[in-house]
C-alpha cells in the first residue's frame, strides 16, 4: 500500500510537470504523454480503492506510463534536447520513408512555425522540398539549418549544388571555395569546385584544387584521373602522363586513363608503350577508338596483316570509322583491304549497366573527359599529317607549338583581367582623390 503512494505522489507530480509543458509551450505532441500517464494513475487508484493484488503486468504498465516515459522526457530536455522536435522529426522521417513526403512536409513546417531555431527541422524540410524539386526553398531551408549549425558541412556542399543545378555556377564556385578553405579534407566539394572550374576553363585552378585534395585523399584513383585531363588541357604532357599513370595503377580498369596515356606515347613516337596501352583501354564505349589506334600503329610497325584486321574490328564495332578511316592517310595503302560491310546510319545502343554506370558519372566531368581524348587525337593527327620530308627539327617545333598553345591563350586571358583589374582600381582612386 505503502509503495502504491509513494507511486501516485510521484506520478501526480511528473503530471503536472508534463501538463506544465503544455501549457507554457502550447504544444500538443506532449498530450499523447499526458493521456498515458492519466492511465497509468488511474490504474494505481483503481488498485487502491479495490484492494486488488499486486500484478506483474499492470505494476510494469502504470510504472511504465507514469514514472519511466515522463522521466525520460524531462531528463533529455535537461540536456537541452527538445522532445517535442525529436518526435516531429521521427515521424517525418517515417512519413519520408514510406514516400508520402507531403505529410513529412506538413508536420515539418508545423514544427520549424513553432521552433524556428530547429536544427534538424529545417534541414528535414530541405531534404522534403529537394525531394519535391523544389529547389529555391531547399536552398532556403538548408541556409537557415547553416546559420543554425555553423558546422553543418554536408548542407553547405547541398547548397552549393543546388546552385549548381540552378544555373548560378559564380555562386556555387564561391560557396566551394569556402568550404574547402574551411574543411580542405572535404572530397566531395573538392570534387565539384574542380568540376565547375573545368567547366569554365578555369584548368590552373582546378590543378590547385584537385592537388590539394589529393593530401587528404592519396588513394583517390578519380582525383589522379581528373588532374590528367586538366594537365592535358594545359599542354603539360608530362604532368598529364604521371597523372593518368597513377590513376591506372590505383584502379586497373581506368580504361579512359590507358588510353590518354596510349595516346600520349603514340604523339611521342614510343609505338611499343602506345600499344600496351591501347590494349589495356580495350573497353566499352573506347574499345572501337583503341582497335582504330594500334591498327595505325600497327602501320607504323610496317605490320600490315595486323593492322587491317585491328581496323576492319574497329570499323565493326564503330561504323562512322569507316569515314574517318577513308581520310586518314595512315591507312592510304590499306584501305582496299576494308572487308566490313556497313551502313552508317545504324548506332549500337548501349545495354542497361553501360547506360546506369553513365548516369552516376558528370555530364561536365565526361564532356571534360571526352575534350582531352580529342584534344590529343587531333594533336596525333596533325602530327601523322606531316610530310615525312619535314626534319624532326621542324616537328618538335610543331609539337612546342601544340602543346605550348593552350598556355599561351590562358596567360594572355590572364594578362587582361589583370590589366581590368589596374585600370578599374586608377578609376577607384581617381574618383576618392576628386571627392576629397
Amino acid at each position: 500500500m505503502l509503495e502504491k503512494l509513494f507511486f501516485c505522489l510521484l506520478a501526480c507530480s511528473l503530471f503536472i510537470i508534463i501538463f506544465s509543458k503544455i501549457i507554457r509551450r502550447n504544444d500538443a505532441n506532449y498530450m499523447l504523454f499526458l493521456v498515458l500517464q492519466a492511465i497509468g494513475i488511474a490504474v494505481a487508484f483503481i488498485e487502491i480503492n479495490l484492494k486488488i493484488e499486486e500484478n506483474a503486468f499492470w505494476w510494469a504498465i502504470r510504472y511504465l506510463f507514469s514514472i519511466i516515459i515522463p522521466l525520460v522526457i524531462i531528463l533529455m530536455e535537461l540536456r537541452g534536447l527538445n522532445f517535442s522536435e525529436l518526435l516531429s522529426v521521427a515521424a517525418a522521417k517515417f512519413f519520408m520513408m514510406l514516400g508520402d513526403t507531403k505529410k513529412a512536409k506538413a508536420i515539418l513546417v508545423k514544427l520549424v512555425t513553432k521552433y524556428n531555431d530547429s536544427y534538424l527541422g529545417h534541414k528535414l524540410l530541405a531534404e522534403c522540398y529537394e525531394k519535391e524539386g523544389g529547389m529555391r526553398r531547399a536552398i532556403d531551408e538548408y541556409v537557415t539549418a547553416v546559420d543554425i549549425n555553423k558546422k553543418d558541412y554536408k548542407s553547405y556542399f547541398k547548397i552549393a549544388d543546388l546552385l549548381r543545378d540552378l544555373g548560378k555556377k559564380d555562386e556555387a564556385i564561391q560557396m566551394l571555395e569556402h568550404l574547402v578553405k574551411t574543411k580542405p579534407d572535404c572530397y566531395e566539394a573538392s570534387c565539384l569546385l574542380g568540376e565547375l572550374l573545368c567547366e569554365q576553363e578555369r584548368f590552373k585552378e582546378a590543378a590547385n584544387v584537385y592537388n590539394a585534395a589529393l593530401i587528404y585523399n592519396p588513394g583517390e584513383f578519380e582525383l589522379y584521373y581528373n588532374l590528367g585531363i586538366v594537365y592535358t588541357r594545359l599542354s603539360d604532357f608530362q604532368m598529364a602522363k604521371e597523372m593518368y599513370e597513377k590513376a591506372a595503377a590505383i584502379n586497373h580498369k581506368m580504361y579512359g586513363a590507358n588510353y590518354n596515356l596510349g595516346l600520349i606515347a603514340f604523339i611521342q613516337r614510343d609505338y611499343d608503350t602506345a600499344e600496351k596501352f591501347f590494349e589495356n583501354s580495350l573497353y566499352g564505349e573506347l574499345e572501337a577508338m583503341s582497335y582504330y589506334q594500334l591498327a595505325k600503329i600497327y602501320v607504323h610497325k610496317g605490320d600490315k596483316d595486323k593492322a587491317i584486321n585491328f581496323l576492319n574490328k574497329a570499323i565493326e564495332l564503330e561504323p562512322s570509322l569507316l569515314k574517318v578511316a577513308e581520310k586518314e592517310k595512315t591507312f592510304e595503302k590499306i584501305k582496299e583491304y576494308i572487308t566490313v560491310s556497313v551502313k552508317m546510319d545504324e548506332k549500337e545502343n548501349l545495354d542497361d549497366d553501360e547506360i546506369e554506370e553513365e548516369e552516376k558519372r558528370s555530364e561536365v566531368l565526361i564532356l571534360q573527359e571526352n575534350e582531352a581524348r580529342k584534344y590529343l587525337e587531333d594533336t596525333l593527327k596533325l602530327i601523322d599529317e606531316m610530310s615525312e620530308s619535314f626534319s624532326k627539327q621542324r616537328i618538335d617545333e610543331k609539337l612546342n607549338y601544340i602543346f605550348n598553345k593552350e598556355k599561351d591563350k590562358k596567360e594572355l586571358e590572364e594578362k587582361v583581367f589583370e590589366e581590368k583589374d589596374i585600370e578599374k582600381a586608377n578609376e577607384k582612386t581617381q574618383k576618392e582623390l576628386g571627392t576629397n
